[in-house]
Protein backbone atom coordinates (compact mmCIF):
# COMPACT_ATOMS: atom_id res chain seq x y z
CA UNK A 1 0.00 0.00 0.00
CA UNK A 2 1.01 3.42 -0.86
CA UNK A 3 1.70 6.48 1.48
CA UNK A 4 -1.85 8.31 1.68
CA UNK A 5 0.47 11.33 -0.22
CA UNK A 6 0.85 8.92 -2.99
CA UNK A 7 -3.10 8.71 -4.04
CA UNK A 8 -4.69 10.79 -6.46
CA UNK A 9 -8.05 9.80 -5.42
CA UNK A 10 -9.59 9.08 -2.24
CA UNK A 11 -13.15 7.38 -1.94
CA UNK A 12 -15.18 7.51 1.41
CA UNK A 13 -18.28 5.52 2.00
CA UNK A 14 -20.44 7.64 4.25
CA UNK A 15 -22.46 5.65 6.95
CA UNK A 16 -19.55 4.13 9.35
CA UNK A 17 -16.90 6.09 7.72
CA UNK A 18 -17.92 10.06 8.17
CA UNK A 19 -20.61 9.53 9.83
CA UNK A 20 -21.28 7.21 12.61
CA UNK A 21 -24.96 6.20 11.64
CA UNK A 22 -25.19 2.83 10.55
CA UNK A 23 -26.99 2.23 13.85
CA UNK A 24 -29.76 5.03 12.67
CA UNK A 25 -30.27 3.58 9.70
CA UNK A 26 -30.72 0.18 11.84
CA UNK A 27 -33.12 1.69 13.53
CA UNK A 28 -35.04 3.57 10.84
CA UNK A 29 -35.71 -0.30 8.93
CA UNK A 30 -36.41 -1.63 12.07
CA UNK A 31 -39.28 0.75 12.93
CA UNK A 32 -40.74 1.03 9.59
CA UNK A 33 -40.92 -2.74 9.03
CA UNK A 34 -41.59 -3.65 12.33
CA UNK A 35 -45.82 -3.17 11.67
CA UNK A 36 -45.85 -5.89 9.45
CA UNK A 37 -44.08 -9.03 11.82
CA UNK A 38 -41.46 -9.03 14.28
CA UNK A 39 -39.80 -11.84 13.32
CA UNK A 40 -39.64 -10.63 9.24
CA UNK A 41 -38.19 -6.97 10.92
CA UNK A 42 -35.60 -9.27 12.67
CA UNK A 43 -34.88 -11.43 9.49
CA UNK A 44 -34.36 -8.22 8.04
CA UNK A 45 -32.51 -6.23 10.44
CA UNK A 46 -29.95 -9.47 10.11
CA UNK A 47 -29.83 -9.06 6.47
CA UNK A 48 -29.25 -5.23 6.43
CA UNK A 49 -26.09 -5.83 8.83
CA UNK A 50 -24.31 -8.39 7.30
CA UNK A 51 -24.46 -6.55 3.74
CA UNK A 52 -23.81 -3.16 4.60
CA UNK A 53 -23.14 -0.98 1.95
CA UNK A 54 -25.60 -1.95 -0.11
CA UNK A 55 -28.70 0.09 -0.78
CA UNK A 56 -31.84 0.56 0.82
CA UNK A 57 -33.69 -0.38 -2.31
CA UNK A 58 -31.98 -3.72 -2.50
CA UNK A 59 -32.88 -4.49 0.86
CA UNK A 60 -36.66 -3.47 1.08
CA UNK A 61 -36.66 -5.66 -2.41
CA UNK A 62 -35.09 -9.13 -0.42
CA UNK A 63 -37.54 -8.01 2.41
CA UNK A 64 -40.71 -7.95 0.25
CA UNK A 65 -39.92 -10.93 -2.14
CA UNK A 66 -37.68 -13.28 0.35
CA UNK A 67 -38.86 -11.97 3.73
CA UNK A 68 -42.12 -11.55 4.02
CA UNK A 69 -44.19 -14.28 1.91
CA UNK A 70 -42.32 -16.83 4.85
CA UNK A 71 -44.83 -15.19 7.82
CA UNK A 72 -48.48 -15.23 8.15
CA UNK A 73 -49.25 -11.56 7.85
CA UNK A 74 -52.11 -9.41 9.55
CA UNK A 75 -51.26 -6.39 7.26
CA UNK A 76 -51.55 -6.26 3.31
CA UNK A 77 -47.91 -6.53 2.12
CA UNK A 78 -46.69 -2.95 1.16
CA UNK A 79 -45.36 -1.26 -1.84
CA UNK A 80 -41.49 -0.59 -2.12
CA UNK A 81 -42.31 3.05 -2.80
CA UNK A 82 -44.21 3.42 0.58
CA UNK A 83 -41.71 1.37 2.28
CA UNK A 84 -38.69 3.54 0.40
CA UNK A 85 -40.49 7.05 1.34
CA UNK A 86 -41.49 5.98 5.51
CA UNK A 87 -37.23 4.73 5.57
CA UNK A 88 -36.05 8.41 4.65
CA UNK A 89 -37.84 10.11 6.74
CA UNK A 90 -37.35 8.27 9.85
CA UNK A 91 -33.74 8.04 8.53
CA UNK A 92 -32.87 11.76 7.63
CA UNK A 93 -33.40 12.93 11.35
CA UNK A 94 -30.47 10.91 12.96
CA UNK A 95 -28.70 11.24 9.99
CA UNK A 96 -28.81 14.94 10.71
CA UNK A 97 -27.49 14.46 13.96
CA UNK A 98 -24.79 11.83 13.59
CA UNK A 99 -21.24 12.51 14.99
CA UNK A 100 -18.76 13.32 12.03
CA UNK A 101 -15.41 11.76 11.96
CA UNK A 102 -12.51 13.23 13.88
CA UNK A 103 -9.87 14.32 11.14
CA UNK A 104 -11.87 15.20 8.12
CA UNK A 105 -11.14 18.52 8.35
CA UNK A 106 -7.45 18.18 9.01
CA UNK A 107 -6.84 15.57 6.39
CA UNK A 108 -8.77 17.73 3.58
CA UNK A 109 -6.19 20.66 4.82
CA UNK A 110 -3.15 18.61 4.70
CA UNK A 111 -3.99 16.65 1.53
CA UNK A 112 -5.67 19.66 -0.69
CA UNK A 113 -4.60 18.49 -4.13
CA UNK A 114 -6.85 15.04 -3.83
CA UNK A 115 -9.86 14.61 -5.26
CA UNK A 116 -12.47 13.22 -2.80
CA UNK A 117 -15.61 11.03 -3.59
CA UNK A 118 -18.44 9.72 -1.52
CA UNK A 119 -19.37 6.78 -3.11
CA UNK A 120 -22.61 5.21 -0.85
CA UNK A 121 -25.20 2.54 -0.37
CA UNK A 122 -27.35 5.75 0.75
CA UNK A 123 -29.65 7.62 -1.46
CA UNK A 124 -28.28 10.29 -3.89
CA UNK A 125 -29.97 12.80 -3.83
CA UNK A 126 -30.28 12.73 0.42
CA UNK A 127 -27.10 12.29 0.56
CA UNK A 128 -25.98 15.77 -1.25
CA UNK A 129 -28.45 17.21 0.42
CA UNK A 130 -27.44 15.95 3.67
CA UNK A 131 -23.84 17.18 2.93
CA UNK A 132 -24.94 20.51 2.18
CA UNK A 133 -27.09 20.78 5.27
CA UNK A 134 -24.07 19.40 7.83
CA UNK A 135 -21.40 21.81 5.63
CA UNK A 136 -19.49 18.77 4.29
CA UNK A 137 -20.27 18.95 0.66
CA UNK A 138 -16.54 21.24 -0.02
CA UNK A 139 -13.96 18.37 1.54
CA UNK A 140 -15.66 16.16 -1.37
CA UNK A 141 -14.62 17.81 -4.76
CA UNK A 142 -14.47 14.50 -6.66
CA UNK A 143 -18.13 14.18 -6.11
CA UNK A 144 -20.99 12.90 -3.73
CA UNK A 145 -22.28 9.46 -5.53
CA UNK A 146 -24.86 6.97 -4.04
CA UNK A 147 -27.72 4.40 -5.10
CA UNK A 148 -29.67 3.59 -6.97
CA UNK A 149 -26.51 2.96 -8.59
CA UNK A 150 -24.24 0.25 -7.13
CA UNK A 151 -20.80 1.31 -6.04
CA UNK A 152 -19.08 -0.70 -8.89
CA UNK A 153 -21.37 1.39 -10.96
CA UNK A 154 -20.45 4.44 -10.08
CA UNK A 155 -16.23 3.63 -9.81
CA UNK A 156 -16.66 2.09 -13.17
CA UNK A 157 -18.77 5.35 -14.84
CA UNK A 158 -16.31 7.75 -12.72
CA UNK A 159 -12.93 5.83 -14.46
CA UNK A 160 -14.67 5.89 -17.39
CA UNK A 161 -15.58 9.67 -17.24
CA UNK A 162 -11.91 10.13 -16.08
CA UNK A 163 -13.12 11.97 -13.24
CA UNK A 164 -12.04 9.04 -10.82
CA UNK A 165 -8.25 8.56 -11.53
CA UNK A 166 -5.49 6.48 -10.44
CA UNK A 167 -4.20 5.68 -7.85
CA UNK A 168 -7.16 5.24 -5.94
CA UNK A 169 -7.35 4.69 -2.29
CA UNK A 170 -11.19 3.43 -0.88
CA UNK A 171 -12.11 3.81 2.98
CA UNK A 172 -15.07 1.50 4.03
CA UNK A 173 -16.60 -0.30 6.73
CA UNK A 174 -18.08 -3.14 4.87
CA UNK A 175 -17.56 -6.55 2.39
CA UNK A 176 -19.41 -4.62 -0.23
CA UNK A 177 -16.66 -1.79 0.58
CA UNK A 178 -13.76 -4.26 -0.07
CA UNK A 179 -15.71 -5.92 -2.80
CA UNK A 180 -16.53 -3.06 -5.12
CA UNK A 181 -12.63 -2.02 -4.62
CA UNK A 182 -11.03 -5.19 -5.20
CA UNK A 183 -13.47 -5.37 -8.86
CA UNK A 184 -11.10 -2.30 -9.99
CA UNK A 185 -7.69 -3.20 -8.34
CA UNK A 186 -8.13 0.04 -5.77
CA UNK A 187 -6.29 0.16 -2.33
CA UNK A 188 -8.54 -0.63 0.16
CA UNK A 189 -8.50 0.43 4.42
CA UNK A 190 -11.27 -0.87 6.66
CA UNK A 191 -12.45 1.45 8.87
CA UNK A 192 -13.95 -0.55 12.23
CA UNK A 193 -14.49 1.59 15.26
CA UNK A 194 -18.54 2.31 13.61
CA UNK A 195 -18.79 -0.72 11.67
CA UNK A 196 -21.92 -3.27 11.85
CA UNK A 197 -19.84 -6.16 10.41
CA UNK A 198 -19.73 -8.27 13.13
CA UNK A 199 -17.35 -10.46 11.29
CA UNK A 200 -15.33 -7.51 9.77
CA UNK A 201 -12.14 -9.28 12.01
CA UNK A 202 -12.15 -12.87 10.52
CA UNK A 203 -13.17 -11.45 7.33
CA UNK A 204 -9.79 -8.68 6.85
CA UNK A 205 -7.55 -10.93 8.18
CA UNK A 206 -8.80 -13.73 5.46
CA UNK A 207 -8.23 -11.16 2.74
CA UNK A 208 -5.04 -9.02 4.10
CA UNK A 209 -7.25 -6.10 4.28
CA UNK A 210 -5.13 -3.38 6.09
CA UNK A 211 -7.66 -2.05 9.26
CA UNK A 212 -7.81 1.37 10.76
CA UNK A 213 -9.98 2.71 13.80
CA UNK A 214 -11.16 6.05 12.23
CA UNK A 215 -10.26 8.55 9.72
CA UNK A 216 -8.61 10.36 12.00
CA UNK A 217 -5.61 6.65 12.56
CA UNK A 218 -4.59 8.23 8.81
CA UNK A 219 -3.06 11.04 9.67
CA UNK A 220 -0.33 8.49 11.21
CA UNK A 221 0.16 6.61 7.98
CA UNK A 222 3.18 8.63 6.82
Amino acid sequence: MKDLSDYSSLIFDCDGVVLNSNNVKTQAFRKVCTQYSQQATDELIKYHQENGGISRYVKFKYFLDQILPKYSLSKEIPAIEKLLEDYSQEAYSGLLNSSIAKGLKELRKKFTYQKWFIISGGDQSELRQLFEERRLSKFFNGGIFGSPDTKEEIIKREIQESNLTNPILFLGDSRADHLAAKAYGIDFIFLSSWTDFSQYNEYCMHNNIKMLSQLEDLMYLE
